[in-house]
């Protein structure tokens, strides 16, 4: 496994942290760690880009310093950091070494590693508030870029029949593994790709907490893959950014049900009325 490398720049403008973290998700940069006046990022050594870090952060007159992370210090370093997260009285996550949370419909156990998904993020915090809405029972459900198997999980805790994850990093997928495993559920296909076009059937619930140009290059496929009636449940986009993909989905033949809504963040939901 390579190092990881973690960047670290002051920021106090809370809507800035937003828009760098979505601009750094487009360049490889995969965790964050926001703090009071700061944000920190990381990615696999192997997709570094000096250059287009500079000249990202530069077009924001942001300074950084980076720091190598040895493989066997991330999950110290992810522990000494990570803290529970509540979802209203829906859901909780939090990892093995914290106290169980009562007052919540489910808990969901992690381990938290390098894969995106802990909760703690205004997408992933949105993508479980908005599943609450939708009916899993007996339901077949694609999550697309499932990174720690945190939406995957709660599709079966809501009573999903059967769920297809899957992510293009081998890490994510042995993460997400070891958490369906911690939850004790089953009836989950795993699947390590890129592309959700490898998937040759159709659900009744679709889940995508990606990033604005991965979901606007595989709108469409998303779309054919979604049964009559279905849902396709939409993240990790700037508000800026939910014109370009209404536009997108329209030309898709989906129908747009409604957009949540947290800090700089949106969640969409839409649905297949043909």
């Amino acid at each position: 496994m390579q190092n990881t490398i973690q960047i670290t720049m002051p920021v106090t403008d809370e809507a800035l942290k937003d828009i760098v973290i979505a601009e750094l998700s487009e360049i490889g940069f995969d965790g964050f760690e926001e703090e009071a006046g700061s944000l920190s990022a990381f990615c696999n050594e192997g997709v570094f880009n000096e250059d287009e870090l500079k000249q990202l952060l530069g077009e924001h007159n942001l300074r950084y310093t980076n720091t190598i992370i040895a493989p066997q210090n991330w999950n110290e370093l992810w522990e000494s950091n990570f803290s529970p997260i509540t979802v209203d009285d829906f859901v909780a996550v939090r990892a093995s070494f914290h106290r169980p949370i009562t007052g919540v419909e489910h808990e969901i156990v992690i381990t938290p590693k390098m894969s995106f998904g802990t909760g703690h993020h205004a997408t992933t915090y949105m993508m479980m508030q908005q599943m609450r809405q939708l009916d899993f029972k007996g339901k077949d459900v694609f999550d697309f870029g499932t990174g720690t198997g945190i939406l995957a999980v709660l599709a079966k805790l809501l009573g999903a029949k059967n769920v297809t994850a899957i992510d293009i990093d081998e890490w994510s997928i042995t993460n997400a593994q070891e958490n369906f495993d911690n939850n004790n559920v089953a009836g989950i296909q795993l699947l390590q790709a890129d592309a959700p076009a490898i998937i040759d059937k159709t659900f009744d619930v679709i889940l995508a907490n990606i990033n604005k140009n991965v979901l606007l290059e595989y709108i469409h496929v998303l779309a054919k893959q979604l049964n009559t009636g279905g849902m396709l449940l939409l993240s990790g986009l700037l508000a800026e950014d939910e014109q370009d993909i209404l536009l997108k989905t329209s030309e898709s033949f989906l129908t747009y049900i409604s957009t949540a809504k947290r800090n700089q963040w949106i969640c969409i939901l839409l649905a297949l009325k043909i």
